[in-house]
């Protein structure tokens, strides 16, 4: 009879210890919360589920994305998670038919693989709908997306990542739809030039529109000034019409004239479409951004896959006044961006970031 009562002391004792040892990982992931929806408006104790996690959000918000702002207050993963290489770094749901999912939330599909929402959708199998999600390469930290075949090597969901508060009218599509006028723009040299010179080229073009928000230069008493009437053609469009605009604030008739030409676009009698047409602003950022100087000795193109570095960007687009000490904090914050975009895109930013 003591043995027996010895024997179960043992066994108790040895669950209880199991119970205290066991990884917390063990415990099942609370539930996902409705998908975050950037159009919907949340008020304080609104939760939504953003990239396997359940958010609070703190007061009244719309448009900024769970774990980027301080309005939103982590809850903690749902949905269950899938062992990483420690850094947590593929700790990602299980993919779920039915449930809502938002641009930019990744997921593990049956086939033990991840996949990244491109646009939102009602829960779309993954290995199906490609127009909605994109394969996603979880490896290490940060996690990166590989290049997408033929295509551009931002997704649509780092393209939002970079900008979750830009201006409609600065649409991927439209952005898109402008590559063709310059196929050897971040699609020449390496994996890790392509993903350099795209950053590149969107961080100059963050600083230059206040993070793609600003359309049109915002000091209009400047307006009158970008009309040099010496140049053979004159100012058709009026002596006021050809003030910054777009991607990279296009100015001055002869910048108009010249662009347009290489693009097969009037813009000296229509500089208007710079504004109104998202895939011609596009083209006329990477009009400059291919075959342009500026104050430098090169193109920024030629600088990014010529290995000079992104510092060369900087001094062939307003290198004049920011450069050699000319304005460090200008050229600092131009750096951050870039740097935070090669992050987002998974590659390091290299050498010579500042001029």
């Amino acid at each position: 009879m003591r043995q027996r009562v010895l024997a179960l002391l043992t066994a108790m004792v040895s669950a209880l210890a199991l119970a205290i040892f066991l990884p917390a990982s063990s415990a099942s992931a609370a539930t996902c919360a409705t998908g975050w929806n950037a159009s919907a408006v949340y008020t304080g104790g609104n939760t939504a589920s953003y990239n396997g996690h359940n958010w609070s959000a703190k007061w009244w918000t719309q448009g900024e994305t769970p774990g980027a702002t301080d309005v939103w207050a982590d809850q903690g993963s749902c949905g269950g998670s899938t062992p990483g290489d420690g850094s947590g770094a593929c700790d990602y749901p299980a993919w779920a038919a039915g449930r809502s999912y938002v641009a930019g939330d990744i997921v593990k599909y049956t086939d033990g693989k991840f996949y990244q929402a491109e646009h939102d959708n009602p829960g779309y199998d993954p290995v199906i709908s490609t127009w909605y999600w994109e394969p996603y390469t979880c490896s290490g930290t940060p996690p990166t997306d590989p290049p997408p075949q033929g295509g551009f090597v931002v997704s649509e969901g780092q393209f939002n990542q970079m900008f979750p508060g830009r201006n409609s009218f600065y649409s991927y599509s439209g952005l898109s739809a402008a590559l063709s006028a310059y196929p050897g723009f971040a699609n020449t040299g390496s994996d890790t030039v392509k993903r350099q010179e795209a950053a590149a080229f969107l961080a100059n073009v963050s600083h230059e529109t206040g993070g793609l928000v600003h359309i049109v230069e915002q000091n209009t008493a400047n307006y009158p000034h970008y009309c040099d009437a010496s140049q053979s053609y004159g100012c058709p469009a009026g002596q006021a019409a050809y003030y910054g605009r777009g991607p990279i604030q296009l100015s001055w008739n002869f910048n108009y004239k010249a662009a347009g030409d290489a693009l097969g676009i009037d813009l000296l009698r229509n500089p208007n479409l710079v504004q109104n047409d998202s895939a011609v602003a596009w083209k006329t950022a990477l009009w400059y951004w291919n075959t342009q100087t500026g104050p430098g000795t090169m193109t920024p193109h030629n600088a990014m896959v010529n290995s000079r570095g992104f510092g060369e960007t900087i001094r062939s687009i307003n290198g004049s006044i920011e450069c050699n000490g000319g304005n460090p904090g200008q050229v600092q914050s131009r750096i951050n961006s870039y740097q935070s975009f090669t992050q987002i895109l998974g590659t390091t930013p290299g050498s010579n970031l500042s001029c």
